[in-house]
């Protein structure tokens, strides 16, 4: 008994350093992120009720029945009108003139060290809130997502957080936004580790969970503790239905290609017609709440966010006919609005799709097998899975939010095949997700993922001096002494005012028996690629490959071009090397 409580006593001796210092503090601002995040959550939604009360004359989320009592004119003006609205808002006063979504907070984690600005959050907040509240066919989770972002990073701006801390301070308002949406907070925790941060690692990983945590109980204490679904009860009646459940990922990954290309041919379309035609962008969001309102007309389940019917869908509701068509309705919906560039997410049509995806999927596979089949429900819940993971582009969050929407284990493995299915397919054949399509239409490709967030926060401060250094005026003699004194590396031209001129190696010098010499600025060769002192490695890279050479000079500016030093592929390779090495290390807190 002695001996353990020593060695108790000896373990508390060693953590009480830490706990004094950096990991307790990211502790406590993770709380505290968690709480704000789940917060702002909260106004969010709130907001899309007074704009909802605003544009259709209700605030309660059965958009569907609350439509159904509303006169025709205002289902087609309120989403027109809203559209007209967003578009001119979000032209006037949101950078590219379009809202902000989890894309966003994926780039600013990969390529900005997590740093968001709390001012475009809010912005951005209240255009998507709007494009929700007048009716358009987009989610609310995702705007959440990023304001409760931009909230994480303003809170951490006044502490000096390295940036292995910033990019897991984000990650803490990601789940908690998640968790506080969906009452689900190792969903939460998991879609900011999967989507967002890009990896498992402990130092991440427990400030996160304390996030999502106090994002649930914030989000607990104000809306209850409910799920976001009403889920009948249920389970798979069979384990032959499993094959089904495989079918169903594949038509899944369909369908979430079908949506992906859809919404990414109306974007890039209306960016060609902005520029060869005479209609500002702005009009656009406006043409597509038109479309929407003249559907909703006659399927109002189309209007907001669509979890009355996503309810419906789950519990077995609708027809055959009526699910295929509201599929079919919503795909083209959700896509025209996020294409022509009304605010809000697609995590809400993603489950509307896959439920009423599983729904039609299941009464169609009862034909044949009557005796094994679970029920429509069950397929409905194992589509919206399917079609989630694959849009989202994270298979283990949306695995694990289904199981705590259910807390069926059985049921769960039904959604593990089908997610899985669903996300290979996709991935093979379109992309990774809905956000990385996104970022590639912008120019901001993600393929290098966490290792290019490295490449592009080393500053070229690691240049060495010139091996020789010689004025452009200098005679053969001089210019031949140089080149021996540097051999192997290059002799460095400059003019009166160090500006670089070129570099002379041995195989430039004239034969011994040349009768004009040569002065060293006529000797020199030029250098079409050159860093600038400001540039970062991935820079760096790029021109290495491009330029196809062994070192390159670096100078002051691309104006004066005064010279610096050079860099060496070895030398960029060795900084690249040590950076990666911190970046592992802060992440595993060693």
């Amino acid at each position: 008994m002695h001996a353990m409580v020593d060695r108790l006593a000896r373990l508390l001796d060693r953590a009480r350093p830490a706990l004094r210092g950096e990991q307790l503090a990211l502790h406590l601002l993770a709380l505290g992120v968690g709480v704000a995040a789940a917060a702002g959550a909260v106004v969010f939604r709130e907001a899309i009720d007074l704009f909802q009360l605003f544009f259709l004359g209700f605030r309660h989320e059965n958009v569907a029945s609350g439509a159904v009592e509303s006169p025709a004119w205002r289902l087609l003006l309120a989403p027109t009108a809203g559209g007209l609205m967003i578009g001119y808002l979000s032209h006037r006063f949101l950078p590219g003139g379009r809202p902000q979504g989890v894309a966003h907070v994926i780039e600013a984690n990969a390529r900005l060290a997590g740093r968001m600005s709390l001012r475009q959050g809010i912005s951005t907040a209240l255009i998507n809130a709007a494009s929700i509240g007048s009716g358009a066919s987009t989610g609310r989770e995702g705007p959440a997502v990023h304001f409760g972002a931009a909230i994480a990073s303003w809170l951490g701006r006044p502490f000096r957080l390295t940036r292995s801390q910033s990019r897991t301070l984000l990650g803490c308002g990601v789940a908690a936004a998640v968790a506080a949406s969906f009452n689900a907070p190792i969903a939460g925790v998991f879609f900011a580790l999967e989507v967002v941060i890009g990896h498992y690692a402990l130092q991440a990983f427990s400030p996160i969970v304390v996030a999502s945590v106090a994002g649930t109980l914030v989000s607990r204490m104000y809306f209850g503790d409910y799920p976001a679904f009403i889920l009948p009860e249920g389970d798979i009646r069979s384990f032959w239905e499993f094959p089904a459940f495989a079918l169903l990922g594949v038509a899944s990954a369909a369908v979430a290609i079908a949506f992906m290309r859809l919404a990414g041919a109306i974007e890039l379309g209306v960016g060609r017609l902005v520029k060869r035609g005479p209609l500002p962008p702005w009009l656009f969001p406006a043409f597509a709440g038109f479309l929407v309102g003249v559907m909703a007309l006659r399927y109002p389940e189309l209007l907001g966010v669509g979890y009355e019917a996503t309810d419906n869908a789950l519990r077995a509701n609708y027809e055959l006919s009526m699910l295929v068509t509201l599929l079919a309705l919503k795909i083209v919906a959700t896509a025209a609005c996020v294409g022509c560039g009304f605010g809000g997410g697609v995590f809400s049509p993603a489950l509307f799709l896959g439920a009423m995806l599983g729904g039609a999927f299941g009464q169609i596979a009862a034909i044949p097998f009557p005796d094994l089949h679970s029920g429509a429900a069950t397929y409905s819940l194992i589509g919206m899975g399917a079609v989630a993971g694959a849009v989202l582009g994270a298979p283990i969050s949306t695995i694990l939010m289904v199981f705590e929407l259910t807390g069926d284990y059985r049921t769960t493995l039904g959604v593990m095949v089908a997610v899985s299915i669903a996300s290979i397919i996709t991935k093979s054949f379109h992309s990774p997700s809905f956000f990385a399509d996104q970022l590639a239409r912008r120019g901001v490709p993600l393929s290098g993922g966490h290792d290019s967030a490295i490449l592009s926060g080393v500053t070229v401060d690691f240049w060495r001096p010139p091996p020789a250094e010689v004025n452009s005026a200098a005679p053969l003699t001089a210019v031949r002494v140089a080149v021996r004194d540097a051999a192997p590396g290059p002799v460095m031209v400059v003019d009166d005012a160090r500006a670089l001129v070129g570099t002379i190696e041995l195989g430039d010098l004239p034969a011994d028996d040349v009768t004009a010499a040569p002065t060293a600025g006529e000797m020199a060769r030029p250098c079409p690629e050159v860093l600038l002192a400001d540039a970062d490695l991935a820079a760096v890279v790029a021109q290495f490959e491009r330029g196809d050479v062994a070192f390159l000079p670096v100078v002051e500016d691309a104006a004066g071009r005064v010279l610096r030093g050079l860099v060496t592929e070895r030398d960029a390779l060795r900084a690249y090397n040590r950076r990666l090495l911190r970046q592992r290390a802060e992440e595993h807190g060693e």
